[in-house]
């Protein structure tokens, strides 16, 4: 049992704090994306054979929860951001959706399915089943799935999208914690990320621009 507990502390330490850091030095890009594939081909190889990707409907208990918990925590967001938007750059807000709402469109679809599903996927879906029990307290393992999840995005190189995606990271894993659902903590995902887009923080955070 103690030999298994390095074994996957080795792992997650590779994958989810190596790889995402090792981006961020000057190597030839075709071996970042080599490292990021040997990665990417492992982890689905574990969610393949754990059966993580069956699709199930949350049990009807947490739906009312969720959309309850959900809401109120979009509403603080929509707040905060709106604010932040009108205050830093008055001219994106809400731009997007003006100037080019037929890309606004197609992004939320590309985002919520190619980059929110995915990303549950991994880093809650694979990552508590993985992980879960190398930790005995349930709030330090949220804060390190919130620190790493954020350090994926490091890369980027911006302090807002750290920020940013460890408060969500934050949110994601104490939603994951409840209700073991890859559905709801997904639509979580991506109705807050959208909802950035779409206020304008999309250049902001790497999204397409209207410019």
């Amino acid at each position: 049992m103690q030999h298994s507990k390095i074994i996957r502390g080795l792992e997650l330490f590779l994958l989810f704090v190596l790889l995402p850091v090792s981006l961020l030095f000057n190597y030839p890009v075709e071996f970042k994306i080599g490292f990021i594939l040997v990665g990417f081909i492992y982890v689905i190889m574990q969610i393949k054979r754990s059966g993580l990707l069956k699709f199930k409907l949350p049990e009807s208990m947490y739906w009312k929860v969720f959309w309850k918990e959900t809401l109120i925590k979009l509403s603080i967001v929509i707040v905060v951001t709106s604010l932040y938007v009108f205050w830093v750059a008055p001219d994106q807000l809400f731009a997007v959706v003006i100037q080019k709402p037929g890309m606004w469109i197609a992004i939320l679809f590309i985002y919520t399915f190619l980059s929110v599903w995915p990303q549950e996927i991994i880093y809650r879906t694979f990552f508590y089943d993985r992980y879960e029990r190398l930790f005995n307290n349930k709030w330090l393992f949220i804060f390190i799935n919130a620190i790493l999840f954020s350090l994926a995005h490091i890369f980027l190189k911006s302090f807002l999208v750290q920020l940013l995606t460890f408060i969500g990271g934050l949110f994601f894993a104490f939603t994951y914690q409840k209700t073991k659902s890859t559905t709801l903590v997904s639509i979580e995902h991506a109705i807050y990320g959208n909802w950035l887009f779409t206020v304008g923080m999309g250049e902001m955070l790497a999204f397409p621009g209207v410019d």
